[in-house]
């Protein structure tokens, strides 16, 4: 066995990749033990190509959010308001900021922990808080159903109310009936370009009751490719995570009657569901299927946090954070099975230590990766971890070195990857390349967790160990990058 190889099995039996630790892990070898004919911990033969293909880019800083009790804002979500060209930026604790659109100011606009809102914030560890949000396509457009309205994805220490998502017993009898609930819920401000909310209490749109405290998912989107009068605009997008612990020990990813381990797409703005508080599309693949949800888009999902559209061809792309031995980047169509927990990538899931290594990608009813990678490839080391973020085709010439390439990431590390947007490759990480960034003050090549600890050094401040990285696209081709650990919003330039 390989030293890499000995050190996956050692971390498989500890910890999962990129979440807290699991509450129910499930059997795991002993450290350096041999695996089974037919397994592997390590599926891919080469690792990504450091040094080749390596496009680079240059970081600057743009804003910066505030500390909170002197620890930095934990980025999690960037969206764009297409009139005023605000930036709209979350800290996964709870609070939401505006930042001017040359990022000289950033002013307060929501902090969705107050009390007079009704969901406190569960925002405990690494995998809970204000997930996400997004702005209405209409939000700025007066006289529209969407005006104004914004949405947030949060867990919440409020589980008083009957969830519309719950689980089955779970399989062992030493853990709580459940951490905490997962709401969606629909803010309505009645002038979207004041300087901070001016609404009342969000209207609560689905909820979930999270069985375990981590697979949160996080994911949420309008489709931006979508016109006004299209049947596709102004329908929202979401991941929701197998519910957590690991390995999805309640096969709730394959359970078409569960509402986690899925994409759901809905309209917010409808009012069909069973609740009668969201809308379900028609055109939803699974609407008058015996025992599926209506609201779900595709299924055999782990804990997604990415997803984005080709401007192009408006090909819809997913990253989803592996068990403990492979990252994905997969397509996402109308009733697509992405695996989950049959697959892990392009293998069959065996355990943390393991997947087979034998006839992979070989059920033609999966979609499975266009790109993946090793959780401990050489690149990923020494941050000893890896969980798969962003998904997003970049087509402008604002930053040519990146036009026609569709780009992903790992959080803890820092990586940013490209592989082209035209000529996809068919999973495995042999066509995985490098995106690095240089400084004004630093023009070697280096990742965005070498750059944010150097920004630790100068806060004076503890060194992460992460960077937790997210990215998003604004208009005029600009790229923002997010990270959980200096409290500094980026952007890509040439």
């Amino acid at each position: 066995m390989s030293a890499r190889m000995t050190f996956a099995v050692t971390l498989g039996a500890l910890a999962l990749a990129g979440s807290a630790l699991a509450q129910t892990p499930p059997p795991a070898l002993a450290p350096n033990a041999p695996l089974p004919p037919g397994q592997t911990g390590e599926p891919f033969k080469q690792p990504i190509i450091a040094n080749e293909g390596v496009i680079t880019v240059r970081l600057s800083e743009f804003a910066a959010l505030p500390d909170i009790d002197n620890i930095a804002a934990r980025a999690m979500t960037l969206d764009e308001e297409p009139v005023s060209r605000r930036l709209f930026v979350s800290d996964m604790r709870g609070p939401l900021y505006t930042v001017s659109a040359d990022g000289k100011v950033v002013t307060p606009y929501l902090d969705t922990r107050e009390a007079r809102w009704g969901h406190p914030v569960q925002s405990v560890g690494r995998e809970r808080g204000l997930q996400s949000f997004v702005l209405h396509p209409q939000f700025a457009r007066a006289g529209t159903p969407g005006y104004g309205k914004f949405y947030t994805y949060v867990d919440t220490t409020n589980a008083a109310l009957v969830p519309d998502f719950d689980t089955p017993n779970k399989p062992t009898a030493n853990t709580p009936a459940s951490t905490h609930d997962l709401v969606l819920l629909e803010w309505a401000a009645k002038n979207p370009s004041a300087a901070s909310y001016d609404g009342a209490a969000p209207r609560e749109l689905l909820r979930w009751r999270q069985p375990f405290a981590n697979h949160n998912g996080g994911a949420m989107a309008f489709n931006p490719t979508a016109k006004p009068g299209t049947p596709e605009f102004g329908l929202l997008y979401f991941g929701v995570g197998d519910g957590g612990s690991g390995g999805d020990p309640m096969n709730l990813a394959q359970n078409m009657g569960s509402g986690f381990g899925k994409f759901f797409r809905i309209d917010p703005l409808g009012r069909n569901s069973r609740n009668g508080k969201y809308g379900i599309p028609a055109s939803n693949p699974f609407v008058g299927t015996a025992g599926a949800l209506p609201e779900i888009y595709a299924y055999g999902v782990r804990n997604s946090q990415g997803i984005g559209w080709d401007p192009r061809s408006g090909a819809m792309y997913m990253t989803d954070i592996g068990q403990n031995i492979v990252e994905e980047l997969s397509p996402v169509t109308a009733g697509a099975n992405l695996g989950w927990n049959i697959w892990e990538g392009s293998y069959r899931f065996v355990s943390r230590a393991a997947v087979v290594a034998d006839n992979p990608r070989s059920d033609s009813k999966v979609t499975y990766p266009i790109a993946e990678w090793d959780q401990f490839d050489p690149v990923m080391l020494p941050n000893n971890s890896a969980a798969a973020t962003g998904a997003l085709v970049y087509r402008a010439t604002t930053v040519p070195q990146l036009n026609g390439r569709l780009l992903f990431g790992d959080m803890p590390s820092g990586e940013l990857f490209h592989v082209s947007a035209d000529n996809l490759p068919r999973g495995g990480q042999d066509a995985v390349r490098r995106v690095l960034f240089t400084t004004d003050g630093n023009t070697t090549p280096r990742t965005l967790l070498a750059i944010v600890q150097e920004k630790n050094k100068a806060q004076g401040k503890t060194v992460a160990a992460r960077a937790d990285m997210r990215f998003y696209g604004a208009a005029a081709g600009r790229l923002f990058v997010l990270n959980k650990a200096d409290g500094v919003i980026r952007l890509i330039e040439r």
